[in-house]
């Protein structure tokens, strides 16, 4: 029996939990996750977890922070001036926004605190610092991509 790989590319359903039982993601109703093992896609949890498992397996894997979002980092948490916000926009403690690093690249932020001059954004990943669990079943493993190609 085939198990999956570091090279294989797979496919896999999934539902992903927190440890209170809150799902935060899940492949239900849509077309199962695709990745390569091992080529940095996922989580090093979610690849590692993957990796041995058969063609219609199923089982259940615990992540824990560290392989997963890692832990909240304090850099990644900061003060804007209230100022700076559109004129027409109320801050609200909860709000994700999206914002520039000034290189052109977006990214997500959450108001974690709104102050009289400023308002504290947290831009560490929603999931960092928690422990994931995934139930997982394994649909399809295409095999790994050939080094050599015949021409």
């Amino acid at each position: 029996m085939q198990q999956a790989k570091k090279g294989d590319t797979v496919k896999i359903h999934y539902h992903g939990k927190l440890t209170d039982g809150s799902t935060f993601d899940s492949s239900e109703g849509r077309e199962p996750l695709e990745f390569e093992i091992g080529s940095g896609m996922v989580i090093k949890g979610f690849d590692d977890g993957v990796t041995g498992m058969a063609i219609g397996e199923k089982k259940t894997i615990n992540i824990p922070a560290n392989e997963a979002y890692g832990d909240p980092q304090e850099d990644m948490i900061m003060e804007f001036p209230r100022n700076q916000f559109p004129a027409d926009m109320e801050p609200q403690l909860g709000m994700q926004l999206n914002m520039s690093n000034g290189a052109g690249q977006n990214f997500p932020v959450v108001i974690v605190e709104v102050k009289d001059e400023v308002v504290v954004l947290d831009a560490n990943h929603p999931l960092a610092g928690k422990e994931l669990i995934f139930d997982l079943e394994l649909v399809e493993i295409a095999g790994s991509s050939p080094l050599i190609i015949m021409p």
